[in-house]
């Protein structure tokens, strides 16, 4: 796999056989940023997702036909949706994969004419990512930053 572009990615719909797997890669995406912010808990990061797990709202991205993380776009009380637990293995970073699935999502949610929403630890480097692809600030906390993208037409 060249380590300079984003490999061939498909997105599939989730299912329970994926929730372990998804739940050791948020820890370990995690942990930096949480430990950064004094927030890490070995038990409270695999937990949360455990509790939040809707497969109808997840997709799996394989990635030259391996796993290689996920994305949850939930519907939001109130409208629009949730963009959540998007999570790229490490070794996946930063060679346009993330981009190019979040791309291909808000893509879909313009067409549907939805405003997306979400919220990214403060100092992540993934807000960045969300910023370049037209979300903005909301409002933020200590831990928290809330970002909004209205649909694109």
């Amino acid at each position: 796999m060249d380590t300079n572009t984003a490999p061939a990615w498909t997105l599939r719909l989730a299912d329970l056989r994926d929730l372990e797997t998804i739940v050791e890669l948020r820890a370990a995406v995690m942990r930096p940023d949480l430990e950064r912010l004094g927030r890490y808990d070995e038990h409270r990061v695999r937990q949360r997702l455990r509790d939040a797990y809707v497969p109808a709202h997840t997709s799996v991205v394989e990635a030259d036909g391996v796993f290689a993380g996920c994305v949850a776009l939930r519907p939001r009380e109130g409208g629009g949706l949730w963009l959540e637990h998007f999570y790229l293995s490490p070794a996946l970073q930063g060679r346009g994969l993330g981009s190019a699935v979040l791309r291909a999502l808000l893509a879909r949610t313009d067409a549907e004419g939805t405003t997306v929403r979400l919220n990214v630890l403060q100092g992540s480097a993934a807000r960045r990512l969300y910023e370049r692809h037209g979300f903005v600030l909301e409002d933020e906390d200590p831990v928290d930053v809330f970002m909004v993208r209205a649909p694109r037409t």
